[in-house]
């Protein structure tokens, strides 16, 4: 029997709200919610909701880690809190649990560098920036290497800008630096229908961008000025992540950009086949000609001090 799923809660996530992502993804998640919230499709997904979540401990226990690499992927819609999709859209992935991965990393005795393994159209802006932060902060004690396979767009190039390098595969994509809001409105429907909201509130503001009349001047307002503050914080974070210039990426205008354009404009440091970039990182680990052991103890109290203060 198929749990009752709230899609209200679904759609908040999605309308109204700042979202690096491409509008291809956008428009993807878009299909799964309007029918359901317009009351025109019954058929209930085998899962939809949130997962129980991952400590660190079992995070540690999942880690993939082969010849002293931790390969963390990076898949799916990115969103700011845990969840899974299955069936009725495609796989949720929060900040929050790969946080915890890459802690787990850190952390790990036999973790040299970690790779963060991207094929995502982006997702949430909340929260993206916390955690890209973070990547930053945590390559001070360990290597992180983006591995675009197949493609890292929006709020996925957000991560992977604020790795050590990127590394894209030869038919990958990146790109797409840019913030996108979408409103809905079913006034006329309802009005078809037979159906009123009448809606009391205190606060000018509080009813901006109600689905159930037209949009006003005022909300428009207040969308362009939120648009204004995470494209701000998108291409600077970017421009200062890969030492370029923010007009630079502003000049980009959210294009989507194969390797070799990439390449050009530094958005990515190398053209790679993904294995060929994993076997070429694992050799430098395999052999311990002049290389000097880390000290794990060390690593562990940064990693833990790192985490703390980017909880603060």
């Amino acid at each position: 029997m198929h749990a009752m799923i709230n899609y209200p809660h679904i759609a908040s996530m999605v309308f109204n709200t700042p979202l690096y992502a491409t509008p291809t993804l956008v428009q993807a998640v878009r299909n799964v919610l309007e029918p359901r919230l317009l009351g025109r499709a019954n058929d209930l997904p085998q899962s939809l909701g949130m997962d129980s979540g991952h400590g660190e401990d079992r995070e540690m226990q999942n880690l993939q880690v082969s010849g002293r690499i931790a390969v963390i992927p990076v898949h799916g819609v990115l969103v700011a809190r845990r969840g899974h999709i299955t069936a009725a859209c495609e796989e949720l992935l929060s900040y929050e649990r790969l946080r915890s991965q890459i802690n787990a990393a850190l952390k790990h005795e036999m973790v040299e560098e970690i790779v963060l393994d991207f094929h995502t159209g982006g997702g949430h802006a909340m929260g993206c920036k916390e955690l890209a932060d973070f990547i930053r902060a945590s390559t001070a004690i360990k290597p992180i290497t983006a591995l675009v396979n197949f493609a890292a767009y929006s709020a996925g190039y957000y991560l992977a800008s604020a790795c050590s390098r990127i590394v894209a595969s030869p038919t990958a994509g990146v790109g797409s630096i840019g913030v996108i809001i979408e409103t809905y409105e079913v006034s006329r429907w309802e009005e078809e229908i037979g159906i009123k909201y009448n809606t009391y509130y205190r606060g000018d503001h509080k009813n901006n961008a109600s689905p159930h009349e037209p949009i006003t001047d005022q909300a428009v307002q207040e969308i362009n000025g939120m648009l204004d503050v995470a494209y701000s914080e998108f291409t600077e974070a970017v421009a200062s992540f890969r030492g370029l210039d923010v007009s630079a990426i502003v000049d980009t205008q959210a294009r989507l950009f194969r390797p070799k354009e990439a390449l050009a404009l530094k958005l990515i440091d190398e053209i790679a086949p993904a294995q060929d970039a994993i076997d070429t990182i694992a050799q430098r680990y395999t052999s311990n000609t002049g290389t000097t052991p880390r000290n794990n103890r060390s690593i562990r109290a940064q990693a833990r001090a790192l985490d703390t203060s980017c909880q603060l």
